[in-house]
């Protein structure tokens, strides 16, 4: 898990970005929007995976590993 407490999927995207900068690139690779997105503070990680169709376990497991970079 990143840090202590750890992403998770009902965590504001724009949260997780600020927190974890290193997770802004994962997001680009994944050709999500929510670098600058209005929705970014009220979209939830789960949220975006939905809206993008990114599958929300490989998702994560890539964010925490480049959260734990």
């Amino acid at each position: 898990m990143a840090e202590a407490e750890g992403i998770r999927l009902d965590m504001p995207v724009d949260e997780v970005m600020r927190r974890w900068p290193a997770t802004i690139r994962v997001m680009i690779r994944h050709k999500m929007l929510c670098i600058g997105c209005a929705a970014a503070p009220f979209h939830s990680v789960s949220e975006a995976c939905a809206e993008h169709g990114v599958p929300e376990a490989a998702f994560m497991a890539v964010l925490e590993a480049a959260a734990n970079e």
